[in-house]
């Protein structure tokens, strides 16, 4: 009996460590991966919290041309609705007013094409006059905080952004279950694991059940 108990002992420490060597390793891939995002969604979920304590003075910018009358004959012809302007505007926006508005749809009416610019830390939209060709774009940056809180909600960020989200909230669901489990292997040393564990879920839970309706 004391032969097969010391085989059953040996057996279980190698499976134990087995699993703290795995866990151990995904768990730093994995704090490595999301330690400055965590810290930055961290921060950013304070100044999001505070947003209406914290001031903010927008910066505006505007710049104006004029359409050369031979590209203003070629928005004649263009539907209303909406579409991205024709490569050759395209060009002409970023060499005059040194703006990329590649493939953006506009709103084509009958006298005006109206694109809308939104940017993490502000807002932007372009004008173009279909009868005059008037050019007009204005810009307004709200400062980096604001850009960081919208880094944080995601908006206006682009598909690179959204994809960096998805693989970073990735990582932190593996770097928390490989924690949990990382608990649950050590538990037996330290007897104020579950209690701690278990006040991180009763007190947000309390919180929302009592003082939010």
């Amino acid at each position: 009996m004391s032969g097969s108990a010391g085989i059953a002992s040996v057996t279980d420490q190698k499976r134990r460590s087995f699993w703290l060597k795995h866990l151990h390793q995904w768990h730093w891939i994995s704090a490595g991966l999301s330690l400055i995002g965590m810290i930055l969604f961290a921060i950013t979920g304070i100044t999001l919290n505070h947003a209406a304590d914290i001031a903010a003075k927008p910066v505006v910018t505007t710049k104006t041309g004029v359409l050369p009358a031979s590209l203003l004959d070629t928005l004649d012809t263009a539907d209303d609705g909406e579409a991205p302007l024709p490569a050759h505007i395209q060009d002409w926006v970023s060499q005059e007013l040194r703006l990329s508005v590649k493939d953006k749809l506009a709103e084509w009416s009958d006298d005006e094409i109206y694109l809308s610019l939104p940017r993490p830390g502000g807002d932007a939209w372009l004008s173009i006059d279909r009868e005059s060709g008037d050019v007009h774009y204005e810009k307004t940056d709200r400062g980096w905080i604001s850009y960081f809180n919208d880094l944080h909600k995601g908006r206006s960020t682009g598909l690179a952004w959204k994809w960096f989200i998805d693989i970073f909230a990735v990582a932190c669901v593996v770097f928390c279950v490989t924690g949990l489990f990382l608990l649950q292997l050590h538990a037996k040393n330290r007897p104020a694991t579950w209690p701690v564990v278990g006040l991180g879920l009763v007190i947000p839970l309390v919180l929302a059940i009592l003082f939010i309706h």
